[in-house]
């Protein structure tokens, strides 16, 4: 341990990570099905990028903010690997302080990254559905490119700070994790010092993107429904809707867990650690699993390019 000014406070060399309290001797079995859904993750996202990529017919707006979801899917699923697969594959429980410091900055961006990039496809559903000649013109490459980059940096800048913040609160002889990976409400209740300023700034981080972003989808289907119920045939109405209906799909994979996860931090102090834990966890690997498989299946341009693909290699094998 590294000792502070005070020999009741110390910064931890390391902390130990917990992978599912009252389970630990079934680790290896429950390594199964996080191999599978790691497996579905990366094959499901890859898959989709690669059929964006390659397919010039896609590079269209809702492919591109689809393109961009995927990414930040295999992101933060790429950012819990390290540590869940060392823990239930080779009993691996501790990380560096620094280690973990930047797995929870990684694993928060991204998902600050997913909850804009939600916002971004509805407001390009709405677009679609709204102004469809004037779809392209609006919502041209760069202007999507800029809001990627938009994204991105504002995740980045936004969570910075945290990691800083943490590292300057006195540490008082607790160092263990209730999770397989470094989650900021979980880190925060570590240390004894004071830690308002820490709180004041993650609530703000928390309004700021997945609480402004989840009110401005509401209103962006808001008005969504309000222009499909204006369409004359049924058909055009339900045409519309069924472009919809990935997207309100993945906002529901999305949210849900994060609300549900959210209720268990605050008022759920009492409830059994192995809730946390499989809150989190679905959190955390919900929406990534769920998401490429309804693209792939209610997409029929993104179905029709995994199925070429895999033809593809089929005839060159």
């Amino acid at each position: 341990m590294k000792n502070s000014n005070s020999s009741l406070e110390f910064l931890p060399t390391t902390f130990i990570l917990v992978g599912i309290p009252g389970l630990e001797a079934e680790h290896i079995w429950i390594s199964i099905p996080f191999c599978l859904m790691y497996i579905i993750i990366f094959l499901g996202n890859g898959s989709i990028l690669h059929v964006i990529r390659t397919d010039a017919a896609l590079h269209q707006p809702m492919y591109l903010f689809l393109a961009m979801l995927a990414l930040v899917e295999v992101g933060v699923s790429a950012s819990t690997l390290p540590t869940v697969l060392g823990i239930f594959l080779f009993g691996t429980t501790e990380i560096s302080f620094d280690a973990c410091l930047l797995q929870m900055f990684f694993i928060h961006s991204f998902s600050i990254m997913e909850s804009a990039v939600l916002l971004a496809m509805s407001v390009d559903r709405f677009v679609a559905i709204h102004s469809p000649l004037h779809y392209t013109a609006i919502l041209t490459l760069p202007r999507i490119f800029r809001t990627g980059a938009f994204i991105g940096l504002k995740s980045i800048m936004l969570m910075a700070p945290l990691p800083m913040l943490l590292r300057r609160l006195p540490f008082c002889g607790h160092n263990t994790l209730c999770h397989s990976y470094c989650l900021h409400p979980n880190l925060i209740h570590l240390p004894c010092g004071d830690i308002s300023f820490n709180n004041i700034y993650g609530l703000f981080i928390v309004i700021s993107t997945f609480g402004l972003d989840s009110l401005l989808i509401v209103v962006s289907y808001g008005f969504t429904l309000h222009t499909v119920l204006c369409i004359a045939t049924e058909k055009g109405q339900r045409k519309a809707f069924n472009t919809c209906g990935s997207h309100i799909c993945a906002v529901l994979a999305y949210y849900v867990p994060m609300i549900g996860l959210s209720i268990v931090y605050r008022f759920g102090l009492h409830v059994s650690p192995l809730l946390h834990a499989m809150m989190a966890s679905a959190y955390l690997f919900f929406s990534p699993v769920v998401n490429p498989i309804v693209y792939s299946i209610k997409t029929k341009e993104i179905r029709h390019g995994i199925v070429r693909m895999l033809s593809e290699k089929r005839a060159a094998i």
